[in-house]
C-alpha cells in the first residue's frame, strides 16, 4: 500500500497566488475577444466598453502581480499576446466595422496598420523590460490607444453623432494612434504608483473627486481624460525642444552676473594711478 501524500498548504496558497494574476490576463483577454464578437454584431457601444472593462484587468494585473511578489516570464509574454487581442485585433475589427467597411481595402489597410503597430509596440516594450525609464514609456501605450478608440465611440454616440460622417476622421484617428505608438515620445506610466506611499488622505479625496467628475457624464469624461493622456506625449515632446533650443540657442559664453558683495556693503571707490 502506498503511503498518502502529505498536502502543503503554503505550497498550495503560493500556487493560488500565481494563479491570480493570470485570471486578470484570461479576463482582459476574454474582453477582447467578447469586443470582436460584439463589433461583428454591429453592437458598438458593447464591443467599446468590453474593451474599456479588458483596459482596468490589463492594469490590475501587473498591480496584482507586484503586490504579490509572483511576476514571472509566462505571465509577461501571456500579457504580451492577451494586449496584442484585447488592444490591437478588437479596436481595429471595431473601428472598421463602425465606419470604415464602406472603404473596403483603404479601411481595412489602416486597421491592419494598427495592429501591426500596436503588436511593434508591444514587442519593443518586452525587449526594454528593465532598460527603460520605469517611470516612463516609449511611445504611447497599446492599452491607451484601445481605450481612446473606444471612448470616441462612446462619445460620439453620447452627443448624438452621426458615424457615417466620420469616415474620414476615423482614418486620421487611426493613423496617428499608429505613428504615436511606435514613436519614441515619452508618456508617465502609473506601474511604479503605489498609493501605500502617498498620504491616505489626500489619495482618498482624489479619488471620490475623479468618480463623481466621471459619474456626471462618463462618456463624455473618460474621452477627454483620455484623449489628454494620448496629447500629453506630443506636447511634452515639443515643450522640451522649445526649450532645448531656447538654451543651445543663447550666446555663448554669456553668463549672468553674480554678485560677492554682502548686502549693505559700499563698493569701495577705485583711485586713479598717478
Amino acid at each position: 500500500m502506498k503511503p498518502k501524500r502529505r498536502r502543503h498548504p503554503k505550497r498550495d496558497r503560493k500556487r493560488g497566488i500565481y494563479l491570480l494574476p493570470n485570471l486578470f490576463t484570461s479576463a482582459s483577454l476574454f474582453g477582447g475577444f467578447y469586443a470582436i464578437i460584439a463589433a461583428i454584431q454591429s453592437r458598438f457601444e458593447a464591443a467599446a466598453t468590453a474593451i474599456l472593462v479588458s483596459c482596468l484587468f490589463d492594469a490590475l494585473d501587473g498591480k496584482i502581480a507586484r503586490y504579490t511578489r509572483t511576476s514571472s516570464h509566462f505571465g509577461t509574454e501571456y500579457d504580451s499576446l492577451s494586449d496584442l487581442v484585447a488592444f490591437g485585433v478588437a479596436p481595429g475589427v471595431l473601428v472598421f466595422q463602425w465606419v470604415l467597411a464602406p472603404y473596403g481595402r483603404l479601411g481595412w489597410l489602416a486597421c491592419f496598420t494598427y495592429v501591426v503597430c500596436g503588436a511593434l509596440r508591444l514587442a519593443r516594450f518586452n525587449v526594454q523590460v528593465g532598460v527603460q525609464n520605469p517611470g516612463l514609456f516609449k511611445g504611447l501605450p497599446i492599452p491607451g490607444a484601445a481605450a481612446f478608440i473606444a471612448s470616441f465611440i462612446l462619445f460620439i454616440t453620447a452627443i448624438g453623432g452621426r458615424r457615417e460622417s466620420l469616415h474620414w476622421l476615423a482614418l486620421a484617428i487611426i493613423y496617428t494612434l499608429s505613428f504615436l505608438m511606435v514613436s519614441g515620445l515619452d508618456y508617465l506610466s502609473f506601474k511604479k504608483f503605489e498609493i501605500r506611499r502617498q498620504k491616505p488622505f489626500n489619495v482618498l479625496v482624489s479619488i471620490i473627486l475623479m468618480l463623481i467628475v466621471v459619474a456626471y457624464r462618463p462618456r463624455i469624461v473618460l474621452f477627454f481624460l483620455i484623449g489628454g493622456y494620448v496629447i500629453s506625449g506630443p506636447i511634452v515632446s515639443l515643450v522640451r525642444a522649445r526649450t532645448h533650443k531656447a538654451i543651445s540657442t543663447s550666446p555663448a559664453g554669456e553668463m549672468p552676473f553674480i554678485s560677492t558683495k554682502d548686502e549693505g556693503e559700499e563698493t569701495p571707490e577705485i583711485q586713479p594711478v598717478k
